[in-house]
């Protein structure tokens, strides 16, 4: 099929025109691209997944509001989502996005992330000329949808200052590669997740400063926990489904970092162990427990001796005072400085 659809908007607020066309065949789309300055950039595709949230719904509220706009002259905010990983930071996004019935647009930060890579990439076509690729957050802004910037932390400063004009009241990036400014749509929306680790930049105050408000996300409790392995598991047997989440809330509680992602790994290469030898079963809590050890490590079996030794690690533990310290408890009778 030829080109079935041609939409061409404008706005008294955007200082130029651009277009964006679709041609289908087969049902897919083969081809998205928008002209902005004489510029033409081919579009990237939008995310087609279609989660379900589950529990702790005060924070996905919290995220709807920020993406309002109550007046006119009202901008809608950019927060930042964080928590440890694995807990669905990025989910979350997702499904606002779904609830506000917009196009949603992923980009995956990482430590090597360039302006450009943000932004515009250029590419050789076929002809021999330059073409020009828009990135999941300028389509995202070319297009009104929403776009979240998945573990922003990772990226560094360089990258996130080609964001700050987009980031306040401005709402526009500058691709120096293609030499055109780009407005935002006014229903573009965007997010960013962050992760509760150390392996990540330290992002600028002038940034964190317009990725406000701070959404935290914490982990689920039992209830929630299970229905989301359920969810993601429906072919689960309930037994190993409670084993698994009991471990979960007992890690929990320990403040070990096991996440419901872990616990769907952990499912799932434990039905395929049970699934391998169907004429002869296996000890189910024998494959759980080597499923908890090839997916967290053998460390996890012991979840206190594990928690202790994070506790002793972060500096949790009284630190000698003495010499005499380093060979008698604090209560020992023989202590030099115990109470006679």
């Amino acid at each position: 099929m030829g080109l079935t659809a041609l939409d061409i908007f404008s706005s008294l607020s955007f200082a130029h025109l651009f277009y964006w066309s679709n041609a289908l065949k087969n049902n897919e789309t083969v081809k998205r691209t928008a002209t902005i300055d004489g510029v033409t950039l081919t579009l990237s595709h939008p995310d087609a997944s279609d989660p379900e949230w589950i529990g702790q719904e005060e924070i996905l509220h919290q995220l709807l509001a920020c993406w309002l706009v109550v007046d006119k002259a009202d901008l809608p905010l950019a927060p930042r989502i964080v928590g440890m990983p694995g807990i669905g930071k990025t989910t979350l996004g997702m499904v606002a996005t779904r609830k506000r019935k917009q196009p949603l647009y992923i980009y995956q930060c990482t430590s090597d992330t360039r302006p450009e890579d943000l932004l515009i990439t250029p590419a050789l076509a076929e002809s021999g000329r330059i073409s020009y690729h828009a990135s999941p957050l300028v389509t995202a802004m070319i297009t009104g949808g929403a776009c979240i910037l998945d573990e922003g932390n990772r990226m560094n400063e360089k990258s996130w200052a080609s964001l700050a004009p987009l980031l306040d009241h401005r709402r526009y990036v500058e691709s120096i590669i293609a030499g055109i400014k780009i407005p935002a749509h006014p229903d573009f929306r965007a997010c960013v997740t962050m992760n509760n680790d150390e392996s990540t930049f330290e992002i600028p105050d002038y940034i964190l400063s317009r990725l406000q408000p701070t959404l935290q996300l914490s982990l689920p409790t039992f209830k929630d926990e299970l229905a989301i392995l359920k969810y993601h598991l429906p072919f689960a047997e309930d037994g190993l489904l409670k084993l698994t989440v009991e471990f979960l809330q007992r890690a929990h509680q320990l403040d070990l970092d096991y996440s419901p992602r872990d616990g769907i790994h952990i499912l799932q290469y434990a039905l395929k162990r049970l699934s391998q030898n169907s004429g002869h079963p296996l000890s189910k809590d024998k494959i759980w427990r080597e499923a908890i050890a090839r997916v967290l490590g053998d460390e996890a079996l012991d979840l206190d001796s594990l928690a202790e030794k994070k506790r002793r690690a972060l500096g949790q533990e009284k630190i000698p005072l003495g010499l005499s310290d380093f060979f008698f408890d604090e209560d020992s009778p023989l202590h030099p400085d115990a109470e006679r």
